[in-house]
Order: structure tokens, then sequence, then C-alpha cells
């Protein structure tokens, strides 16, 4: 009689060895209680587990002929299956698989203690189903290796045929659909071409690299139902459901089974899995039978490729990610440091990482040079207008000398066409150029996506200048233009107050003129003397003061005036300037439109009121929203900074509501 009261009986021949089993009670696995009487035991095949990887992922089996003696196998030839279970640890991994292949015999070491029983990886083979039983160490458990083992499971994973994933929680928890997840795309991105090659080299070719293992979800439950199929969903479906959920894909598995177990009487039964896994064994449509050779050299191969050194972390309970601002940069995708909540605080995005530049964003900011060299970090920009100026004035400049760089301690230190020819990039001795980061781009002020569009505003209040207004703003644009080209020894015109000769003082509709030999400004009556200047480069008859007239030639040293003799042919054209300007531009209007207006050629009818556009009714474009506006409905003028425009521009009626 046994220690339990019950006969412990051994059939002794041959293949009703195994089958003896269900009659046999090993206690804690010691097959020695049985007296030498009634067992023959030199007929006796005994089963026990050996250490086939070690937590440091070394191979403790040095060849194929060793792994065929420890698993007690008389032929190299035969053919089985690899049976891998999984699940964190304490939830009865080797005890499940202890009374699921071993009729309850102790192969695989269990403990009641709180110290993990199972280290590395264990097999033993089951003679009977001709499975290898792979039992792995237990998730979840405390180790300062856990990269590694992880790793190691997903190696075990890839060379089983049937994964078991064992959970004894009342409910699905996160970390079996996690592991699950990282599992499939390990097998899919990783061990799929390592499985080919292995084939290849086997000479099985198509064998190793078709889809992964069949998946059994075994979940025990007490309290709880686990999952059932109640006709509108089945528990497979459940799971696919929940893996979509958690954006987790599990293409590369064979197939997700669930067994579900409510265990009320303290012994759990097992006959549920062992009918889901005698399924998948007699199921070779995907996976067949393996020789042992071939199963020995996957796992070597994966063991041996993928046993790289890894830095070992601990999980952080709390990441920063929980608290820092979600922001990113969308040039360089570097996340902002500062944390949540910190716009409210007054506090910008920022980050330590250097942003890299993209031309979509234009993420050039100029540090003025000057006061860099000084010590001084002030950040300027490209404008269209000088602070200084007008609204009308400073777009007029822009047409003629482009956009502007300003900075608030230096004044004016860039102008991109301040001269008619030889002009310079600001780099080379105006600013010093930075990329910086684009949190947000309606946030971000991008000056230039409306440059051309300014270009032509500016063509417009000339073309009006020159046609259509009062003589006053035209002398005040003629004047500037002269002052944009003139020699440097021509006094500017809004220092003349009055004739250099006779002191008479300038109205409005007075002209200027400049002597071309002292540069002095004077009246027609002063200046009405013609002459040769060849000092000062002029070597035509033009105009001189009286003074200048009676003089002998200058010896000064001559400079180049070729820019002021092109000017005086621009003006006396000037008059004609204004239908040309209109053609342009109606010809370049749709060309040089910002990107986020909508072309005129789509807009039919005002956005506020709907009334068609029309000869009589001309279209606006609101510099907020971009869409067609009549003149009733865009009265209103605001500046619009993330669109580029720092000045107040015009804004359809509901956009001004908005602001």
């Amino acid at each position: 009689m046994s220690a339990f009261g019950r006969e412990c009986k051994l059939e002794t021949t041959g293949p009703a060895i195994m089958e003896s089993l269900d009659s046999m009670c090993i206690c804690n696995g010691d097959i020695n209680h049985f007296s030498n009487d009634s067992i023959p035991t030199n007929r006796i095949v005994r089963n026990e587990s050996f250490l086939l990887i070690d937590r440091q992922e070394y191979l403790r089996v040095s060849n194929v002929e060793q792994f065929v003696e420890k698993l007690n196998c008389n032929s190299k030839d035969l053919k089985v299956k690899v049976v891998s279970i999984f699940g964190n640890t304490g939830d009865g991994k080797s005890h499940a698989l202890n009374q699921t292949f071993f009729k309850g015999e102790e192969i695989f070491k269990t403990s009641n203690d709180q110290n993990s029983c199972t280290s590395g990886v264990w097999a033993a083979l089951d003679p009977v189903l001709n499975v290898i039983c792979l039992d792995t160490e237990g998730l979840l458990g405390i180790s300062s290796y856990e990269n590694e083992r992880t790793r190691l499971l997903l190696k075990v994973l890839a060379v089983s045929d049937i994964v078991i994933y064992r959970t004894q929680s009342e409910k699905l928890n996160t970390d079996l659909f996690t592991f699950l997840g990282i599992a499939s795309r390990a097998y899919s991105h990783h061990f799929q071409t390592a499985l080919e090659a292995v084939g290849q080299r086997e000479g099985v070719t198509g064998s190793l690299n078709a889809l992964g293992p069949s998946i059994i979800v075994l979940h025990e439950t007490r309290y709880t139902k686990p999952l059932t199929n109640n006709g509108l969903q089945s528990a497979e479906d459940v799971l696919k459901t929940r893996f979509a959920q958690m954006k987790l894909e599990t293409d590369a598995f064979n197939s997700i089974k669930y067994v579900g177990i409510q265990t009320t009487n303290f012994t759990t039964d097992y006959e549920p899995l062992q009918t889901a896994i005698k399924k998948e064994l007699y199921n070779t449509t995907v996976r067949s039978g393996r020789k042992l050779h071939l199963i020995y050299n996957t796992l070597k191969v994966l063991n041996e490729k993928f046993s790289e050194k890894m830095e070992n972390f601990s999980n952080i309970l709390f990441p920063d990610q929980y608290f820092t601002c979600p922001a990113k940069c969308l040039s360089c995708g570097s996340r902002c440091n500062n944390h949540m909540g910190h716009l409210i605080e007054g506090k910008p995005h920022a980050t330590n990482n250097r942003c890299r530049y993209q031309q979509q964003y234009e993420n050039i900011v100029y540090i003025c040079k000057t006061c860099h060299s000084n010590g001084n970090e002030v950040q300027v920009t490209r404008q269209v207008e000088n602070q200084n100026d007008s609204s009308w004035y400073g777009l007029v400049k822009f047409a003629f000398s482009g956009d502007v760089i300003e900075c608030r301690h230096c004044g004016e230190i860039y102008r991109s066409r301040q001269y008619w020819y030889g002009n310079k990039n600001p780099e080379e001795f105006a600013v010093c150029k930075e990329i910086t980061h684009v949190w947000n781009v309606t946030n971000h002020s991008i000056a230039t996506q409306n440059a051309a569009q300014r270009m032509i505003d500016g063509v417009s209040y000339i073309t009006e200048a020159v046609t259509n207004v009062s003589l006053e703003p035209t002398k005040v644009l003629s004047a500037w233009v002269a002052d944009q080209v003139a020699p440097s020894y021509w006094r500017p015109n809004n220092e003349i107050r009055h004739c250099y000769k006779c002191e008479t003082p300038f109205g409005s509709t007075d002209t200027k003129h400049h002597c071309r030999a002292c540069g002095e400004g004077f009246c027609e009556q002063c200046s009405s003397k013609t002459k040769c200047v060849p000092s000062r480069n002029w070597y035509t008859q033009v105009r001189v003061c009286d003074t200048c007239y009676n003089k002998d030639e200058s010896t000064e040293t001559s400079e180049d005036v070729n820019a002021r003799k092109v000017s005086e042919q621009v003006m006396s054209t000037l008059s004609a300037v204004g239908s040309v300007l209109s053609y342009s531009k109606s010809f370049i209007k749709d060309t040089v439109r910002p990107s986020y207006w909508i072309p005129d050629s789509e807009v039919v009818n005002c956005c506020i009121c709907q009334k068609k556009f029309s000869i009589s009714l001309p279209l606006h474009h609101c510099r907020d929203c971009g869409r067609g506006v009549c003149q009733g409905c865009s009265q209103h003028r605001k500046p619009v900074p993330y669109r580029g425009w720092d000045k107040p521009v015009r804004v359809c009626d509901s956009c001004m509501k908005i602001a």
C-alpha cells in the first residue's frame, strides 16, 4: 500500500509501462517507495526533467546526442512536437504540466514557498504523446535580469508548436495580452527569418517559416466565471477584440484558443486542457512533428543569434511621461521636457535636444550678430515692414527693398534688396542662424509664407499712389525711391526743407532738385544750368546749381552713380507704371497667394452674406481664415501673427468675432 492508502501497480510489458501511470501514486516525485520485489528495475524508464537553458541564456546541453539522452529517448528519428508553458510566477505552470502530461508525477519541480521553483527553461519528454514539454521561468518574478528573461521566453516560444499561457487571475489582466502581443511581433520581425535560415540549412524549407505556434490560454478562476461562448461572441472572439483594443498584433500565431476552468473544490480539472492540446497535436495542417535534432539545432541557432548583452533596468512605476508635457516638435520629434500645464504658467515648450531644419516649417531664427558678440541673445526675424513705418509706406518699401531684419537694440540691420546689385545674405554680416523647434504650426509664425502676397499688396499701394491717389503720396514715394538709389554725397530728400541757395521753403507740390556736382537740394530756378561733371562720373549734360556751374571742375574722388542713372530712366516713365503694375498683379495673383487661401476660381459667393461676386462686388480674402469675402463683410482690421501678418490686415466678420 502507498502512503495515500492505495496499492501502486506497474505493468512490466513493453508499451503498457506509461498506461500504468494512471494507477501509480508518486510521492513528491520519489519512485523509490516501491519495493524492489514488486518493480523490475531493469524494465523501467524513469521520467525526469533537466535544465535546458539557464537564466543567463546558456544552453546546458552541448550536442544532439546529449539532448536525446537526457530526454530518455531511444531513437533520434522520433518525431515530436514542442509544448511550452508561460505565465506569471506562482500561477502553477509546473503543476499544470505535471498533471496534463505526466499523470501528476512531479517531473517538473513544484514548491509551496515564496521562492520561484523554476529558473531558466526545463525540459522533459512525454513518450505517450511524443511531446517535449518546456517549463519556463515565471514572469513578474523579482529579478535583476528581466530583459534577458523576457528574451529567453520569446526564443522558447519561437521553437514551440503549442504554447500554453497559464493564468490564475480572477479576470484576464494586461500582462497576458502584452506578452502575447510582444511575442507575435518578435516572431514576425525577428524569429521568422532566422527559422527560415535554419530550415534551409536542414533541408526542410517551408516547415519552419510558416505561421507561429498555436496559443492556448488556460484561465483558472475560483470566484469568477471564465469566458464562455454566449452564442453572440465566442471566447476566442473576445480575446481578439481585447488584443485589437490594446493595438496588439496576433497575426503571427496559428490560432488562439481559450480554456476556462472554474475551480471550487481546490482540485483543478485539467481534462479540458488535455482535450484542447490533443486536438492541436493531431492537427498537422500547419505544423507537423519534427525530429529531435531539428528541434535542438533550431533552439541552438536562435539562442546563439539573439544573445547579445543588454542593459538591465527595472521598470519605473511612474515614468516621466505621466507628468511631462506630451507635445512633440513637428520637425525633429523631440518631446517637451516641461511638466504638464506649463503653458498656463507662461512657460513655453522646451527640450534639450537639437532640432533639424525642415523647409515646410522654415524653422530658422536669426540672432543679431552685434548683440551676440556683446553677450546678448537677441532674436530677430524677417519682417515686411519697419516698426516705425506706416502701413502703406512700409509695404511700398518692401516692394522695392524687400523684407527687413530689425533688432530692438541696433535698429534695422538688414534689407534683402537694399542695393540695386551686390546684395549679401544676412548671415554674412548681420545675423547668426539657429534652428528652432516647431511645437505647433498655428503658433509658429511663418512670415515668408505670405511674402509674395505682401509683395502684391505693396504693388497695389504703388499703383494707387502713381495713378489714383493725390499728389502728396506720389511725391513721398518718388522722393523715397530717389533716396534709395542716390549717390552717397547727395543730401536725402527728407532733410531738404528749403532751397540751398535762395532758401525758399519747399511746399508739398514743389519739386526738389539735386545738383549733380555738390549734391545739395535746390529749386527749379536755382538749378536750371546743365554741364558735364566727370569728377562725379556724369559724362553727359546733367543738372547743376548756379554756383557749381560757375566753378571749375572739382578734383574730388569720383564714385559710381550708375544706379542713379538707371533710376532716372525709371522715374521718367513713372506715369506709365500704374497700368503695367495692374497687369502684373492680375497675371500672378493666383501664383503668389498663400497656401491657406481659397483660390479665386473656387470662390463664387461671399462666405458671410452669400452675395455673388461680380465686377461691382469684388472679391477679397480674409487674412485669418483665407476664405473669400466681400468689402462689406471685411471692414475690420487686426494683426494675424500666426499667419505672418504682424500689422493690422483685412479679416472677415466671423474671424473678428472669434478674436
